[in-house]
């Protein structure tokens, strides 16, 4: 038997968010690798009770090619789940690369994203008619590298409305960068694990988020909307019939 490593993006927390796909691919798993960190346990009941299932938190790269490469040479099928959807910040390019180095079969599981799950949460469309068709993902300087472009001051010139990733714990630095675009008044709402039983919304402008937060001691797990379709809406002409 052949193995194969299927990457599947669990979702934002709610293990009913998890895609049928998804599910199906965890019920058939010989071994799971986790984000312990960020993936809530829930999930793993989808998982075969004779399942090996390993917790990625603290195991290195190399830690994860070497699990990789064990299972193979055991012709083990594998799921790794990662938080979220796999299409951005989820660090698996350099998985895949190993992957193909070793001849080992793999594919991609899409997952339902923490931004769509922090929408749904705050009863929101994050594009509106006339105030915003547009959303910037995005997140603060880090470890990763990114272009000077794309600092969220830049990207905060186009007035668009902006999902930002792993920034709440330097709240200050990231609304001060938003002051660049934003009016002072522009509303701001911080998901924290959205589509969990923890969930919490912290809802201000570019004003008063910062000490919110802080108040509430959010510094990790949450998603920054900023924008003004969190309080206006425009006119959709899809459904508008003969007035459109």
């Amino acid at each position: 038997m052949k193995t194969k490593v299927v990457f599947v993006g669990a979702g934002p927390g709610d293990p009913e968010l998890l895609t049928l796909r998804g599910k199906r691919e965890l019920e058939s798993a010989d071994v799971v690798i986790y984000a312990g960190s960020l993936v809530p346990k829930e999930i793993l009941k989808y998982a075969r009770s004779d399942a090996i299932v390993i917790d990625s938190y603290g195991k290195t790269r190399e830690d994860l090619f070497a699990l990789y490469a064990e299972f193979a040479k055991a012709g083990k099928r594998v799921v790794r789940l990662h938080t979220g959807d796999l299409s951005f910040y989820s660090a698996i390019l350099e998985q895949m690369a190993f992957l193909s180095s070793m001849d080992i079969d793999f594919e991609l599981v899409p997952g339902v994203t923490a931004f769509s799950a922090a929408s749904a949460s705050l009863k929101r469309e994050l594009t509106s008619p006339g105030v915003s068709q547009t959303l910037i993902i995005t997140k603060p300087f880090g470890k990763t590298g990114k272009p000077a472009e794309e600092s969220i001051a830049e990207l905060s010139k186009h007035g668009a409305t902006m999902a930002i990733f792993l920034g709440v714990h330097i709240i200050d630095e990231v609304v001060s960068e938003l002051r660049v675009g934003y009016p002072s008044d522009t509303p701001v709402a911080v998901v924290h694990k959205a589509s969990w039983t923890e969930e919490r919304i912290i809802r201000g402008t570019l004003d008063d988020i910062a000490e919110k937060v802080k108040t509430e001691g959010i510094k990790s797990q949450s998603v920054i909307i900023v924008g003004a379709v969190l309080e206006k809406s425009g006119v959709s002409k899809l459904y508008g019939g003969s007035e459109s």
